[in-house]
């Protein structure tokens, strides 16, 4: 692996394009932040949440592999795009959307990954808490404000400081939580009742979809959006097949695994399982003997912050892309105030944590999927980099808006939400969902499509196969040379190489 620069404290680079100079590395240095972003022991209680469903334990492996690897595939064809532009994934959507009409999506992509760090900080809090009053200590209001204070600290403060930062603090976070993980599944195996677990009943091919749909909103559709933030710093000679794999094998490696041992823990126990709806990762806690609380919650906070600190760090680059023009750093702290505004409210005044946390991805994931369906399909039609310059010129080939692709949002949208409800029924004001269930003869909100959520599938569908049809559009923008020093272009035929294949 080449030799990387020296770390610097405060990373000042943007949403523009990273310099030549810059760029390092090798596509399997891509491991490291994607796994320490999704090694959080949170993967175990997905377990509870896909059986939830009213699945057999050997639907939910299936759901849960499957669910798991399609979606950070996914995340590794959008990490190809960082690759051929250097620049975040929000600012490359702009070849799919038009240089201003790609706000619509950026505003989306902040809010979702502005929610992604608000609940991770919150679990961290309320994980913190559950450990102390396990230990017999204080797990009122002030260790909870001081377990948030920490946490907001160590987020806000690794996304301020940018990517080198966040490089390294991933791989210390991936090697120590990795370890404690392994550690904390050899100590609850024993609490594994294979006879409970093979008693669970089977349920319906709508249930088994719904369960897919959650799996797929809760790890790699949650990711999708920042999936280039971290393969634009690679050379253009880099394995576009590497990029790919190790985006995927990152991402998917520890949710596939800790996501089956969940499923087997609360398979096992009707107990634990309906206590990980209030708390999620404290209630993993009633397992474990005494001496392994605190290794457990560190395991816990770190597999946490990990995940948030890379979504606060892309949130800002999202908000940047979105138009707002202040530096990147500032973003990322303003990112912090709703991450802590948000924490406050779900650890202090959420009567749980499970409801709004299902609603939050379905509702959101409805659009995102129909974002990743039109850039996905983009990026699989692409052949050769992206024009650096024009990324920024709403006059270039990339235009000002384009309104097929919004289009195609837009409409995998509205399809979208009238074809998915939330599991508990709650927050109310989401009731409104599910208004084509009795229209497509899917038996309404009540009937026995209600919670497959086809909603997220259909919009991604919507989105790929729509965007297909641009073909035309696209070979007509690569046919343009980019000259890389002053960006400029010309109605003249390729000349460049192809890019680096597997």
């Amino acid at each position: 692996m080449s030799t990387a620069p020296e770390v610097r404290t405060v990373e000042r680079q943007g949403i523009d394009v990273i310099a030549e100079s810059e760029r390092k590395g090798r596509p399997r240095g891509l491991f490291w932040p994607w796994f320490a972003a999704n090694i959080s022991v949170l993967g175990l209680s997905y377990g509870s949440f896909v059986l939830g469903f009213g699945i057999s334990a050997a639907q939910a492996t299936i759901v849960a592999v499957v669910g798991v690897v399609f979606s950070f595939l996914l995340c590794g064809i959008v990490a190809i795009a960082g690759k051929r532009g250097s620049a975040p994934t929000m600012v490359l959507s702009r070849a799919a959307f038009g240089v201003r009409g790609n706000r619509l999506p950026s505003f989306l992509s902040w809010i979702l990954t502005v929610g992604w760090e608000t609940s991770l900080a919150a679990l961290a809090v309320l994980a913190t808490s559950t450990v102390f009053r396990e230990l017999g200590w204080d797990d009122g209001v002030v260790t909870k404000l001081v377990a948030l204070v920490v946490v907001a600290a160590l987020v806000i403060g690794a996304g301020i400081a940018g990517f080198d930062v966040i490089m390294r603090l991933q791989t210390w976070i991936t090697v120590i939580t990795a370890v404690l993980t392994v550690v904390y599944i050899v100590l609850v195996a024993p609490s594994i009742d294979l006879g409970a677990i093979g008693a669970l009943p089977a349920g319906s091919a709508q249930n088994v979809i719904g369960a897919l749909v959650l799996v797929m909103t809760g790890f790699g559709l949650g990711w999708v959006n920042a999936a280039a933030d971290y393969s634009r710093y690679l050379p253009r000679s880099s394995s576009t097949g590497g990029v790919v794999w190790w985006t995927t094998f990152g991402g998917a490696l520890a949710p596939a695994v800790l996501v089956v041992v969940g499923i087997l823990l609360a398979g096992s126990s009707k107990d634990l399982n309906t206590a990980i709806s209030a708390d999620p990762i404290g209630a993993l806690t009633t397992l474990l003997p005494v001496w392994f609380l605190i290794p457990f919650a560190i395991v816990a906070i770190l597999g946490l912050v990990g995940g948030a600190v890379l979504d606060i760090y892309s949130s800002g680059l999202a908000l940047l892309s979105a138009g707002i023009r202040i530096p990147r750093p500032v973003a990322a702290g303003v990112d912090g105030v709703f991450m802590i505004a948000g924490a406050v409210y779900v650890v202090f005044f959420a009567t749980d944590f499970i409801s709004p946390f299902q609603a939050f991805l379905v509702t959101l994931g409805v659009p995102i999927a129909a974002w990743c369906g039109v850039f996905v399909a983009d990026v699989v039609l692409r052949r050769t980099a992206y024009a650096e310059a024009e990324l920024h010129d709403r006059r270039g080939r990339y235009g000002d808006v384009r309104w097929g692709a919004i289009g195609l949002v837009v409409l995998g949208t509205a399809l979208g939400w009238g074809l998915v409800t939330n599991t508990y029924g709650v927050p109310s004001w989401l009731n409104w969902q599910g208004y084509l269930l009795e229209p497509f003869g899917l038996g309404g909100r009540d009937g026995a499509w209600a919670y497959a959520n086809l909603g997220v599938l259909v919009a991604l569908v919507v989105g790929f196969v729509g965007t297909l049809f641009s073909r035309g559009a696209i070979r007509r923008q690569e046919a343009r040379t980019v000259t890389r020093e002053s960006g400029t272009s010309a109605h003249e035929p390729r000349t460049s190489a192809p890019e680096p294949r597997a």
